[in-house]
């Protein structure tokens, strides 16, 4: 076999493949390990919320003022706020995420294969296409969950109202706006979470090739020699997932922002997207735009190295 193949063929070993995957062993432990995942870095987003809806009087302007606000009045469950609506959608929205984003990242290899390009930009253009795709699908569950969660995390601070529970909250944006209130920033989002998706599964796909092929673990063979151990494995897979979260936290949280803050609005509230940039400027110039950056680069990069450490599981097991 010619050296090109061998690395086309060896490079596999080392990518997640959803041929691999045994799908009921995926769905079952699957939504059991993401939940835990959640169950750990949901805190992040609470944080990271308050953050990008503070009001320019609000005294708690970094992550760690939120956090002992947080405990002051309601004790380690504050962190929780909205969690039971969440956990409620995560499960459905991943399971269409993930199948959407391996089924059409097979299809993107296929179809970019007779053009002969380098490992690294193969991976980067079919992991981005199919993180877009999972992305949009995705979508249809994540909007209202994350419209209902937000108004649950922010209640009460900053001036926002408060609510008993998530139906409290769906009734009354139904309400008001009718079901559309519940998609209130889906094109937003769609805008938000495809790019950083994208931007996410390319970046971890290219960089992931891109550390096979300078050899950074120091062992000095070739991948078609022998295959990688186990834990050099999850070294790069880890390695990856932080410097996609990177890429796609610092690329797309100006729009994370502004979604945040049109979602979170109440009925008496009607600013469009271009006056929320405004305000955000007034009272922080233009890194106001970035606020929760350090939160949701946080998220970003333990979500993703831990998607794909349990991918990896799954499939090893």
């Amino acid at each position: 076999m010619n050296s090109s193949g061998s690395r086309v063929q060896s490079f596999s070993q080392t990518e997640i493949n959803w041929d691999k995957l045994d799908k009921t062993k995926f769905y079952v432990v699957g939504a059991g390990l993401f939940t835990g995942v959640t169950v750990a870095l949901y805190p992040v987003s609470v944080v990271k919320t308050r953050l990008q809806v503070a009001s320019r009087d609000t005294v708690e302007r970094d992550a760690f003022s939120v956090i002992r606000g947080l405990i002051k009045t309601d004790g380690i469950a504050g962190l929780y706020r909205g969690f039971g609506t969440v956990i409620t959608g995560a499960i459905p929205a991943r399971i269409i995420f993930l199948t959407a984003l391996e089924t059409t990242k097979v299809a993107a290899f296929r179809m970019i294969e007779p053009f002969k390009l380098s490992e690294p930009t193969q991976a980067a253009i079919a992991n981005g296409v199919a993180g877009m795709t999972a992305s949009v699908f995705s979508q249809a569950v994540f909007v209202p969950i994350d419209v209902i969660s937000q108004k649950l995390m922010v209640q009460g601070y900053s001036g926002y109202a408060k609510y008993n529970g998530g139906w409290d909250v769906a009734r009354k944006v139904i309400k008001s706006d009718g079901i559309r209130g519940l998609y209130r920033g889906f094109g937003l989002s769609v805008m938000t979470y495809s790019p950083s998706s994208a931007v996410w599964w390319a970046s971890y796909g290219s960089s992931q090739r891109l550390i096979w092929n300078c050899r950074l673990l120091g062992r000095g063979y070739e991948l078609e020699e022998a295959a990688p151990s186990e834990l050099e494995l999850v070294l790069v897979q880890a390695t990856g997932g932080i410097i996609a979260g990177a890429t796609a936290s610092c690329v797309t949280t100006p729009l994370d922002t502004i979604k945040t803050r049109l979602q979170v609005m109440g009925h008496e509230q009607r600013h469009s997207a271009r006056e929320v940039v405004k305000l955000l400027i007034r009272d922080d110039g233009w890194k106001g735009l970035y606020r929760g950056l350090g939160p949701r680069f946080f998220s970003m990069s333990a979500w993703g190295t831990s998607m794909i450490l349990a991918y990896e599981y799954l499939i090893s097991r």
